[in-house]
């Protein structure tokens, strides 16, 4: 896999946001007990989309090119697709109308040392840079001890290339499930997320032999990816189990760029006076007294 078949991509996702809603959930009368589809018809849609069948049915087809912001908020609205879909569909949609325009800007592969020296700053919380397929760019030294599992993991032992979270997730399963605490959702969000990504950038090559790797070698992650489902990096807790110091609930603050386009900087934090937070401290006196010291993951491609 090299890169997204837009026509292919805006037919399934559709589709199968279509099958998801029910008659009777979009305000609809059910007429009969026999329908031969899943969800709302193509003429349902169009319906609560103000648009003509002919026309909806072009767009479910992989037809974005024409379609106006209006008409794509009406289909998102009709969908009742959340946040993080209707931004896919406007993805799906810009590439779609310029496919010859200039390609999204790469990210960078390494860290700027300014950023390094923020990472560093952060004493207290671990933090670490990363880039949408979710290569490890950089890591404060909490986040280093707090990320042991996934950057010791001899499943992405790989002098060629970062340490990556999704591979740790769908490659190394064990090692997964026994650190993070809500596996299923980590490993659905995962891939949800690289989708996101695949909408934003159709053409990043990267990323397309990420997605084919985890689909070759993970049946899981195959039937995650085929679900169409798309996710935000947000905030939100993840709640992990360290080898060294145990249970960790912990609140994440993810955080794009600015001036590093495509790269995230995300900071786990835990609320004063909780387990989370002596868990924290706890995870800092461990990581004081270990010999190996990296604040940077190396070898960055």
């Amino acid at each position: 896999m090299t890169k997204i078949d837009l026509r292919t991509e805006i037919k399934e996702f559709l589709s199968s946001r279509r099958a998801r809603i029910a008659p009777e959930r979009a305000g609809l009368p059910a007429y009969g007990g026999n329908r031969r589809v899943k969800g709302l018809r193509r003429e349902e849609v169009a319906l609560l989309a103000g648009v003509s069948v002919d026309y909806y049915v072009r767009m479910e087809r992989g037809s974005l090119a024409g379609a106006s912001d209006g008409v794509l908020d009406a289909v998102a609205s009709a969908l009742q697709l959340d946040e993080a879909e209707r931004d896919h569909l406007f993805h799906l949609a810009r590439q779609s109308r310029a496919p010859g325009a200039p390609r999204r800007r790469r990210p960078a592969a390494t860290v700027r040392p300014a950023l390094r020296q923020v990472l560093d700053a952060i004493t207290e919380a671990p933090a670490w840079i990363c880039n949408g397929r979710y290569d490890v760019l950089a890591t404060n030294h909490l986040a280093r001890a707090l990320y042991a599992p996934v950057l010791d993991s001899p499943v992405l032992a790989d002098p060629r290339r970062p340490a990556n979270t999704a591979r740790f997730v769908y490659l190394d399963p064990e090692a997964a499930r026994s650190f993070f605490v809500d596996y299923d959702r980590i490993a659905g969000d995962v891939a949800a997320k690289l989708r996101m990504e695949a909408g934003r950038d159709p053409h990043d090559e990267d990323l397309f032999a990420l997605v084919g790797e985890l689909s070759t070698r993970s049946e899981l992650f195959r039937r995650r990816w085929a679900s169409q489902d798309v996710r935000l990096h947000r905030s939100g807790r993840k709640r992990l189990h360290h080898p060294a110091v145990g249970r960790l609930d912990l609140d994440v603050e993810s955080m794009e760029l600015p001036a590093e386009p495509g790269l995230l900087l995300t900071v786990y934090t835990a609320p004063a006076g909780t387990a989370a937070a002596d868990g924290l401290a706890l995870l800092a006196s461990w990581a004081a007294s270990q010999s190996r010291p990296a604040t940077e993951t190396q070898p960055l491609s």
